[in-house]
């Protein structure tokens, strides 16, 4: 299968620069599995498309300000985007410029409140950065470091905790769960009220969702390992649902790519936590999700096709002609696309 089949032609003004408030006012394109057609709304307008009984399944994950701006000892700038804790104090990072940082090279942050040190490089270009430091990381980076936007964004984002979801509790992402981005405290809410579920899940985005693909072939493309987290109440809620004859609903890819990762060949959802590298493209078949709650994705992007594999490409490239017809914002600030 070939990448260039998942391209198009997308207006740059299309590509959202600043979020929509309030988050649940942005536009939705409602596509049906099952038929052809689509409905229009505003995103605060999924209560209509859920039933009582169904659930909602939300990535959970918090991003931190991973982008740090350093300097060497020969004063060169140097900026580095955290990307995958391996341990307390070992990062996998991208460096740029790349050329300049070799192993055993430093960068101090802060005036020394912060010093990384290069130990190794990384399959994927990267480097593994050391960091040392006294106090805190957690806080040290919350006062160094920078929402790390996607470079599409080029428009300075006023508010930190709109690149944040309303759920947003555990520390270790490098960019936003973004289809997470337009539910608000009050739709959540108007959601359980309905008689939909919520459930929790965890996975720390980093380079395996957003690394370009950069072959010919979709199948020579190999993911980047994120760490993922399911917990036995999460694991026990979808099951029970799916045994009630309830629906599924992943908010997001990250979150379905969490739960395929952890359901059987029956469906069946087990907890526990570990790295994931799965790849979803066409061909494959769901075992844990039943609909999707997703943005409107980059041209050859591993996240275009992965939809392309819940409703087919043919009917994925349609929805999008007629998104980019009527103006639809694009990427991570942009309009949503619910898939039931």
């Amino acid at each position: 299968m070939k990448v260039v089949e998942f391209d198009f032609d997308l207006p740059e003004e299309l590509i959202a620069q600043t979020p929509i408030e309030p988050r649940d006012h942005s536009r939705l394109l409602v596509v049906f599995k099952n038929r052809d057609g689509w409905k229009e709304g505003i995103f605060k307008d999924i209560v209509n498309y859920l039933n009582p009984g169904d659930l909602l399944v939300f990535n959970d994950t918090k991003v931190i300000p991973a982008r740090l701006y350093g300097n060497k000892k020969t004063g060169a700038v140097i900026e580095v985007l955290l990307l995958t804790s391996l341990s307390d104090d070992k990062w996998e990072v991208l460096v740029r410029p790349g050329k300049k940082m070799r192993i055993g090279d430093e960068v101090i942050f802060g005036n020394g409140l912060l010093k990384g040190k290069v130990i190794d490089y990384t399959d994927f270009g990267g480097r593994v950065m050391e960091f040392s430091y006294k106090g805190d990381f957690d806080q040290i980076i919350d006062q160094l470091g920078e929402m790390p936007l996607p470079p599409y964004i080029t428009a300075e984002l006023k508010n930190p905790d709109r690149y944040q979801t309303v759920y947003a509790a555990r520390r270790g992402s490098a960019a936003a769960p973004t289809a997470g981005l337009h539910f608000t405290e009050q739709l959540i809410e108007d959601l359980r009220d309905k008689g939909i579920q919520t459930a929790y899940v965890t996975l720390h985005v980093g380079l395996g969702t957003f690394r370009p693909v950069k072959v010919d072939e979709v199948e020579d493309h190999v993911m980047h390992s994120e760490f993922y987290e399911v917990s036995s109440k999460t694991a026990d809620l979808i099951n029970s649902i799916r045994a009630k004859g309830g629906r599924v609903i992943a908010v997001g890819t990250t979150t379905t790519r969490t739960l395929e990762t952890v359901a059987d060949e029956n469906g069946i959802i087990h907890p526990g936590s570990g790295w994931t590298d799965i790849f979803i493209y066409p061909g494959y078949k769901f075992k844990a999700i039943d609909g999707l709650i997703t943005n409107f994705h980059l041209p050859k992007s591993t996240l275009i096709m992965m939809v392309s594999a819940l409703i087919g490409r043919e009917k994925v490239m349609q929805a999008y002609q007629y998104a980019i017809k009527k103006r639809y914002r694009f990427f991570s600030f942009g309009d949503a696309m619910l898939i039931i």
